[in-house]
Parts: structure tokens; sequence; C-alpha cells
């Protein structure tokens, strides 16, 4: 991910090597966010819990993302946002960035 900045949650790289950058995610309460931050490669998340992500694009409103355990998500490079915790409870998510792709 490229600097994620003012954010409340905790990102971990877990893995970065030349073709891929796993990190893992964790919001420890409703509101925590990743802070603004654009990708610069195409990325898939696995969310680790069943709930609702929030995800602002500097619109109106952030859109709610329902997510269910391990069942992933893919997204294209590109768009600024910032990912909150819509929930009561700590969640966290896997994120996959595909280093490789040659787009960044």
């Amino acid at each position: 991910m490229c600097e994620a900045g003012g954010g409340t949650a905790t990102g971990t790289v877990l893995i970065e090597n030349e073709r891929v950058r796993v990190t893992e995610w964790q919001f420890a309460a409703r509101g925590d966010n990743t802070g603004w931050h654009r990708h610069d490669y195409d990325y898939v998340v696995v969310p680790k819990f069943d709930g609702i992500l929030e995800v602002d694009t500097g619109g109106d409103a952030p859109a709610r993302v329902e997510t269910r355990a391990d069942a992933p998500y893919f997204r294209e490079r590109g768009v600024e946002h910032d990912v909150i915790n819509g929930n009561d409870f700590p969640c966290a998510f896997v994120e996959i960035e595909l280093l490789e792709n040659g787009r960044g």
C-alpha cells in the first residue's frame, strides 16, 4: 500500500517481495481507520470477520461494504480512499497487493 497517513488502525506487513506485499490491518474499535491512501497496484482484500467496512472516497458519505470472513474481493489500483471499521467490535483484514503486475 502506498503510505497511509493519520489512521488509527494498525498495519503489519507479513510478506513483501518482488511479487506481492501482504499486510494485515487490525481495527481495535468502531471508527478506527487506515488513513487516506492510494494503492499503486491492484490488490485483493480477505476479511477476517463478518461485518461492515466503511470506505470513504471523499463523496457525501462513506460506502458501506458488507464483508464475510474469508470471502476475498478484488480492487484495482488508483482510487484514493480511507477504510473505517463500521462495527461495534474489533476486526481485521488481510490485503494482498500484486506488485508484479507492472502497472505501478
